[in-house]
């Protein structure tokens, strides 16, 4: 059985709060029941934290071990160089997503530390961005 698991950076925790006009009304936590729904023949797991340092470490908790990691690291894609490293030190490929197109937003937001050492990138679908990084990994 594939092991994936969704990672959120921060102020992903807000979805269906935060910004509806960009990121829509439903909640993670609803939409994350639904895709385990959808894909019952994989192992499919969620983390979410606000703080860098923690991503970092989950991804090297489970960057040798997953079949899969889908990364929305928020804001950190376009700052941390440590998120990149990160990915650029693991085994596991990782999916980068967003749900808002980033390009249609501000300048700074066209920039990804993430996407040089990421197996492939989905922008701009909404929470089905997620979906469609999943099954790009099966």
């Amino acid at each position: 059985m594939k092991k994936l698991i969704i990672i959120n950076g921060p102020n992903l925790n807000l979805l269906g709060k935060r910004e509806p006009e960009i990121y829509g009304n439903q909640t993670f936590k609803d939409y994350f029941e639904s895709l385990k729904h959808h894909f019952e023949g994989i192992e499919l797991e969620y983390y979410q934290s606000n703080i860098e340092g923690e991503l970092i470490n989950k991804l090297h908790e489970i960057g040798f071990s997953y079949n899969g990691i889908i990364l929305n690291a928020g804001a950190y894609t376009h700052t941390s160089i440590g998120i990149g490293d990160a990915i650029a030190s693991i085994k596991t490929p990782v999916i980068e997503v967003h749900i808002s197109n980033t390009y249609s937003r501000e300048e700074f937001r066209h920039k990804s530390f993430i996407a040089p050492n990421a197996k492939g990138i989905v922008i701009g679908f909404g929470l089905q961005s997620y979906e469609l990084a999943i099954r790009s990994l099966l």
